[in-house]
């Protein structure tokens, strides 16, 4: 119930302003040149700009191409920047070192790796947990603003980006958080908090059933049903992990040409198997080449990633609440939960900017 009325708080402005406080993760997010960092996220929000205009309905940016009018999705360009264009870089590179199979074992982290992960685990589950309940927000703006918050808290930031487990725990977690709390809204008010909520909310009309509070009088061992299918699935995923954590190891130690190629095989079918299109495919590729070039200029792809995933949805919002108030900007100071979320992502930022400038007087002294 507590969780349900935070869900009921969020308006337009309030959306709005959400999506602004995910951006403000780009400036910790900008590595050593925030400037690049800011041009890589106004990239990521043009891109998002692509398509149906969400008010007026006019096409914007489609050049005369059908295939644009839904907009450009997020998956694609993330698919992109990160397989594809690691696979440019590979090829231009040589093998890594292989790691004998004799020497493959299963091992879990040891004590201390455990303790240096409490933290970022706290982390991902307070923002997974609010971003879950949210209806719309997702496990994307979750994971990068726990591995922002996790960066800022962290003894060792320079190890982020680098390998560290602070930077895989604090965005698992929360992602894994995101999974169930998205149920809240769906179970309790009928919205979708993510994605697969929203398949799952076409999975219960099907089968009809209405979300609501009165599934759970109608319905309660569908909704124990989801509780106890939740409990099997984390616990499935840990030991599936274990079984072939051995088997992955031996893929990655096949000839380099051969796994380039089969990666990329898969990542193009995969792409095509969405809708089965070839215009899909060539915005993967094209994406993946930007990623490379930006890769190579040392621009962070992370802001570009994030510009993309929330452009929409500050866009949307941002014009919704002005035709809500009539043109007024005094909306989303009106809203208490906009202000709040506002002042926060000012306050971030404005720390973000503080430590990066001070990290470099240090250097420079």
């Amino acid at each position: 119930e507590p969780l349900a009325a935070v869900a009921l708080a969020f308006t337009p402005p309030a959306y709005f302003a959400l999506g602004i406080l995910g951006l403000s993760v780009i400036a910790s997010l900008s590595g050593r040149s925030l400037l690049k960092g800011a041009i890589s996220g106004l990239v990521g929000l043009m891109i998002a700009t692509v398509g149906t205009d969400p008010v007026s309905g006019v096409p914007r940016f489609t050049f005369g191409y059908p295939d644009l009018l839904g907009g450009i999705r997020p998956i694609l360009i993330m698919l992109g920047l990160f397989a594809v264009s690691e696979m440019l870089i590979q090829i231009s590179e040589p093998a890594w070192a292989k790691a004998a199979g004799r020497d493959v074992r299963l091992k879990l982290p040891a004590w201390p790796t455990w303790k240096r992960m409490f933290k970022p685990h706290a982390i991902g589950t307070v923002i997974g947990t609010v971003e879950g309940v949210t209806p719309g927000a997702g496990g994307t703006i979750a994971a990068f603003m726990s591995y922002n918050e996790a960066r800022r808290w962290s003894s060792a930031p320079e190890e982020f980006g680098k390998g560290s487990v602070e930077g895989i725990a604090a965005p698992e977690c929360a992602n894994n958080v995101v999974t169930a709390t998205a149920l809240v809204p769906l179970l309790s008010l009928g919205i979708p908090g993510s994605n697969s909520a929203a398949i799952l909310l076409g999975g219960f009309m099907i089968h009809g059933l209405t979300p609501g509070p009165m599934l759970f009088e109608k319905a309660p061992q569908v909704v124990y049903g989801l509780y106890g299918g939740l409990l099997v699935a984390n616990i499935a995923m840990f030991l599936i992990g274990l079984v072939i954590l051995t088997p992955c190891v031996w893929l990655v130690n096949r000839p380099k040409p051969w796994l380039i190629a089969f990666i990329l095989a898969l990542v193009v079918s995969g792409v095509y198997a969405i809708e089965q299109s070839m215009f899909d495919v060539g915005i993967v590729l094209a994406a993946g080449v930007i990623g490379y070039a930006m890769r190579r200029l040392d621009v962070p792809m992370l802001p570009m990633v994030l510009g993309v995933v929330l452009g929409f949805m500050v866009e949307s919002n941002y014009r919704r609440s002005l035709v809500l108030a009539n043109g007024s900007h005094r909306v989303f100071l009106d809203d208490p939960v906009s202000l709040g979320l506002l002042a926060t992502a000012i306050l971030l930022t404005a720390y973000s900017l503080w430590r990066e400038f001070g990290s470099k007087r240090e250097v420079s002294a």
